[in-house]
Order: C-alpha cells, then sequence, then structure tokens
C-alpha cells in the first residue's frame, strides 16, 4: 500500500442531495433528466455506489463536482519491513524465486532482531472470557 490518501466515496450524501434534487419529480422522471436508468436512480438513491459512468451523470445533473463526495480515510502506513518488501518485489533484477528467497531471509532475521517499542503494552483476552471476568475488567482492558 502506498503512502497515498484512501479515499471513499459519501454515498449517503449522494443520495441525500439526489433527494433534495429530485424534490417532487417521480423517480422515473428524475432519472431520466439525469440520463441513468430507472433503477440506477433508485438504487444510488438508496445508498448505493453508482458505476462510473453513472456517478459523473448523476454529478452533473447536481451541478457538483465529483470530488465533493469523496472523503479521506485512514489509510494504515506500512512498517519498515513491509516498505523493503514492496521494493524487493518491484525490482525487475530479481526473479519471483529470487524475491521469496530474500523475503523469507529478512522476515526471520526481523523476527530475530526487532525490539518492541517501549512503553508499549499489550493484553490479550480472547472474548469468551469477557463474561466470566469480574465486573469493570473488561472495560478497563479496553
Amino acid at each position: 500500500m502506498s503512502n497515498e490518501e484512501v479515499q471513499s466515496l459519501d454515498t449517503n450524501r449522494l443520495a441525500g442531495l439526489l433527494k433534495d434534487r429530485r424534490g417532487k419529480l417521480s423517480l422515473r422522471q428524475a432519472a431520466a433528466e439525469a440520463d441513468v436508468s430507472f433503477s440506477t436512480f433508485t438504487r444510488v438513491e438508496s445508498g448505493s455506489q453508482p458505476d462510473l459512468v453513472s456517478f459523473t451523470k448523476l454529478c452533473g445533473w447536481l451541478g457538483v463536482h465529483p470530488s465533493e463526495f469523496f472523503a479521506p480515510v485512514a489509510a494504515k502506513k506500512p512498517t519498515g519491513i513491509e516498505e523493503v518488501m514492496v521494493h524487493l518485489r518491484s525490482d525487475p533484477n530479481l526473479t519471483p524465486g529470487a524475491v521469496e528467497s530474500l523475503e523469507a531471509f529478512l522476515l526471520e532475521m526481523y523476527k530475530k532482531l526487532a525490539r518492541p517499542i517501549e512503553g508499549s503494552q499489550s493484553v490479550a483476552c480472547h472474548l469468551r472470557a469477557a463474561n466470566v471476568l469480574r465486573p469493570g475488567v473488561p472495560a478497563r482492558l479496553s
């Protein structure tokens, strides 16, 4: 995964704007005006994600730029070892077998040499055990 920001389509906002723009028009009239099928308009107004062509037509009908419907989503930042693996896989000088060998070697060495970050503690508790713990313990563990 790259360090670029991941984006997610805000289908709820799109659906809300479609309902507002449609007003007293019937679904069929609104779909015809927007140049999309009745079923597509109905699905999108209900919160489903449209295909790209329908999405751009609906944005045009709404008079809203498509970028208005995208919201950033928290992306997982790759670890150092994951970044190394990405570079290995993209190296044209390495065969797939060589990449596998290097990955196996590096992961093994990483497991042996990497130290946990100080001050970072983790507690594992199986969810089935939560109902037998003393009152308040599950909340304190989380």
